[in-house]
């Protein structure tokens, strides 16, 4: 039972109620006295008798004006206001004592946690989050909030962390915690642009392959040398090639890209160097083209393996030299830029197949990067995927979504051909489709593959086993030979004779075919 007490002076009148409420043998179980001239009562339920009693010798307490029962106290109605709100929360949020022990959290905090609503209220937060030692900052009473990266399970996060301190009414501080949420990524750009913005921060990873894959971006991004990053469709080498655009001298100048797969020779030919008014029809203009427009700054060559073999050489006069003539022109025109090149696959296998010149080949692989595919850096896949939930949550307005333990399973087993783009398409269009917030593995529309029995099965089907045998060794050959181009380097890789391995490389035109190839490119006249 609550009762409220409306009074014109609380001066002595709560020692009043105490002694009515002694005499009546009531066990009070809460008091609280607002600023408003209230008190509230909070007791056990009373029988009618007992309670028609006590009401009227409340009220004849002096500068006492009124006294009604009430469903509620005032920290009642906030203790369920803040829990509500609490745990509608999309971001994960806990609060910590002194010593680093759990007091409140949130529900999105325990799935992020435990993967699960288990109860860790009382638990050391230590024993959850790594990467950044909470219990040590919290040993020093620290007065300012702090961003730091952390590690929860699998996967990072950007931890915020906000001190707690109360004062008392001798207005004397007291240090009583911290308040901590977790996202996937940071929650201001001023951190980022601060002292620890780094161009290649939003290249998420913590995969050791993809960590030192960055490392060697960083140093090559102060270089002014061509640069060729390499790897399977979907990996992110647009996004690397502009981190090592940003993170260079010439971050202040344009970057401008051309796909050299999306356009026919002639057109990309004059996006690429431009034309004189007139060369393509009567009444075209002058036009510069993409080399000159990015004057200072960077020219990013994607798909790069795709241009023609004449548009190759132009572009190696132009590499040689950094001059060129747009088309209809003859007067030659000097650019700064430097030049970033992005080949799926191999570039240097259709160097083998006589589909790009080796001599360009060679100028553009001055600095190279491979970027590994997703199946290859499993760390990744979760932090990668959490981060593309919370991004796709933005994108269409929604509360956050949780992934759950069997959604984590089944994004971790698959090999996600598409890489990395694939993974974000997927988990948009899982959460464009989804009623609730959590995303379970029913949820997941992912394409079956086929096993390596099944596409050992097909390739059998196409012809005789000997052409299956035949088929996977030429396939195993062109993979190692950019990376052991001395037959003997090769045989000891493979640990066969170096006349095996010569002759294999010989039946299968592997190396030959290079040589065949190589003089005539360079027959192709610039233009």
């Amino acid at each position: 039972m609550r009762l409220e007490i409306t009074c014109e002076d609380r001066l002595g009148l709560c020692q009043d109620v105490l002694q009515i409420l002694r005499a009546h043998e009531i066990d009070l179980r809460g008091i609280e006295v607002d600023t408003k001239g209230k008190i509230y009562l909070n007791f056990p339920e009373l029988a009618f008798e007992d309670f028609r009693h006590l009401m009227p010798e409340i009220r004849r307490i002096p500068n006492v004006q009124d006294v009604k029962t009430v469903p509620y106290l005032p920290s009642e109605r906030e203790h369920f206001e803040f829990n509500l709100l609490l745990s509608t929360l999309p971001d994960p949020v806990l609060s910590v004592d002194s010593k680093g022990r759990i007091d409140i959290i949130n529900d999105a905090a325990k799935d992020l946690l435990t993967g699960k609503q288990e109860n860790i209220q009382g638990e050391q937060v230590s024993q959850y989050v790594n990467g950044f030692s909470i219990a040590r900052w919290l040993e020093k009473s620290p007065t300012d909030p702090v961003v730091e990266q952390v590690s929860i399970g699998s996967s990072q996060y950007y931890a915020t962390l906000l001190p707690i301190w109360v004062n008392d009414d001798t207005g004397k501080d007291a240090f009583a915690g911290a308040v901590l949420t977790c996202q996937s990524e940071p929650v201001t750009e001023q951190w980022q642009r601060g002292e620890n913005f780094d161009a290649f921060n939003h290249l998420i990873c913590d995969h050791p392959s993809m960590r030192n894959l960055l490392k060697d971006a960083a140093r090559m991004a102060e270089l002014d040398a061509a640069l060729l990053i390499e790897g399977e469709t979907g990996v992110g080498k647009e996004l690397l090639a502009r981190a090592c655009h940003f993170a260079s001298a010439r971050h202040d100048s344009p970057l401008l890209a051309i796909n050299c797969a999306a356009l026919p020779d002639n057109v990309a030919e004059s996006e690429l160097f431009g034309h004189a008014a007139g060369s393509l029809t009567h009444h075209s203009e002058a036009k510069k083209g993409i080399l000159e427009q990015a004057e200072g700054g960077t020219v990013l060559l994607d798909s790069v393996g795709e241009m023609s073999i004449g548009l190759q050489a132009k572009l190696l006069r132009f590499l040689e030299d950094g001059m060129f003539r747009r088309i209809g022109e003859e007067r030659e025109v000097s650019v700064d830029v430097r030049i970033i090149c992005t080949a799926q696959g191999s570039l240097y296998e259709q160097v083998e197949q006589g589909r790009f010149r080796e001599d360009l080949y060679y100028r553009l692989n001055v600095l190279a990067l491979a970027i590994p595919p997703l199946r290859e850096r499993k760390s990744d896949i979760i932090l990668l995927a959490e981060h593309f939930v919370a991004e796709a949550c933005k994108k269409l307005g929604r509360s956050q979504v949780t992934l759950t333990r069997s959604a984590k399973d089944t994004i971790k087993r698959y090999q996600w051909p598409g890489n990395v783009r694939q993974l974000e398409n997927t988990l948009f269009r899982s959460i464009s489709m989804l009623e609730g917030d959590r995303l379970e593995a029913a949820h997941l529309r992912l394409p079956e593959l086929p096993s390596e029995e099944d596409k050992l099965a097909v390739d059998l089907e196409d012809g005789t086993l000997d052409e299956a045998v035949r088929k996977f060794e030429s396939t195993i050959l062109r993979r190692l030979y950019p990376s052991y181009p001395s037959t003997r380097q090769l045989a000891r890789k493979l640990g066969l004779s170096h006349t095996a391995v010569a002759n294999k490389l010989r039946e299968y035109g592997i190396g030959k075919q290079r040589q065949r190839n190589k003089r005539k490119p360079e027959q192709t006249k610039s233009t």
